[in-house]
């Protein structure tokens, strides 16, 4: 496929369009919010698509498979900003290579499996054959903390049609409870917020995959990448007091009359809408991958205990020069 941009339009004649999908269908297939491959597509120039007589993108199923891999690529926190210009064949190597560590050596993967519908596709298409030693199972999200105990597991494999955010903490009990390194969370339908969770907490998330060899995939891919999620990274930071001071306050504050020579108050004040401005927007920032959810989180984090300092400083200046301070 040329990597250069070359857009042809075909006829209305359904016959010149047959295997050929729009946006949203295409999107649909690779596993994308369709607002995503929007995006890729007008940063990045992603696909030689062909338009239709409205002017509408097609994309072939070898386009719609190159977006399934960027996807993948993507999920396992490559920057969509370098795998974009990169060949159909070079995608498919590092897709391959994701799951190298543990094909090399020949491993069986000892893995926990919690949904019902995952338990029958294994046992109906060989979990032998994919070298997946299944130590324990659970059909129902509810009881997985306590079927999955001490299932002595180095991967938790889940696949639930629907996902809410209700579901997250229940896989990472069910995480710690059977003892995996990785996780792999598969789902029909999910809100993009759930998934930003799941990546942070150091779960790999994907659609359903039709084949068992993609799900085999995944699940190297998921080992290769393994790593704790942020709350088992070293010490954790305490987490920032609520605001001290609100906007109106801080105005306040800065526009009283005070026997300060400077301008300090004002100068503080805005410094302290900024950095709580910024700390909200860091909450709220939409994430491309796991790694850039969690280093929002961090963002965040560090800008609410930043300010968090700062406010100490503003109520100090404030009880110093008699400005007026609301009720703590």
């Amino acid at each position: 496929m040329s990597d250069s941009i070359q857009i042809k339009e075909v006829s209305g004649d359904p016959s010149e369009r047959k295997g050929m999908h729009r946006t949203g269908v295409a999107a649909r297939l690779a596993g994308l919010p369709v607002e995503t491959l929007r995006v890729w597509e007008r940063r990045y120039a992603l696909s030689d698509t062909d338009r239709s007589a409205h002017g509408q993108r097609l994309y072939s199923a070898e386009q719609v498979r190159r977006l399934g891999l960027l996807k993948q690529l993507v999920d396992q926190g490559h920057p969509i900003g370098v795998l974009a210009g990169l060949p159909m064949r070079q995608l498919e190597e590092m897709t391959v290579s994701q799951a190298l560590p543990a094909a090399a050596t020949n491993q069986l993967m000892r893995v926990a499996l919690l949904g019902e519908s995952l338990i029958r596709r294994l046992a109906a298409g060989g979990r032998d054959s994919l070298g997946l030693v299944v130590r324990a199972s659970c059909a129902q999200l509810a009881q997985a903390e306590s079927v999955l105990q001490d299932a002595d597991a180095d991967l938790l494999l889940v696949e639930l049609s629907e996902l809410d955010d209700s579901a997250v903490p229940r896989i990472i009990a069910a995480r710690r409870a059977c003892g995996a390194v990785a996780v792999v969370v598969l789902y029909r339908f999910c809100a993009s917020a759930t998934i930003r969770q799941l990546r942070a907490q150091g779960c790999l998330v994907a659609r359903v995959p039709p084949e068992l060899g993609e799900l085999l995939l995944l699940c190297r891919a998921a080992l290769a990448n393994a790593r704790p999620p942020l709350r088992e990274r070293g010490p954790v930071a305490a987490a920032p007091r609520p605001r001290r001071f609100s906007d109106e306050a801080l105005l306040a504050m800065a526009g009283a009359a005070n026997s300060v020579d400077c301008e300090c108050p004002r100068h503080l004040a805005d410094i302290v809408m900024t950095v709580a401005s910024f700390e909200r927007y860091s909450a709220q920032c939409a994430s491309r991958n796991e790694a850039d959810a969690q280093l929002h989180q961090a963002l965040q984090l560090a800008a609410g205990q930043a300010r968090t300092i700062l406010e100490e400083a503003m109520e100090r200046l404030a009880r110093t020069e008699g400005l007026p301070l609301p009720p703590a």
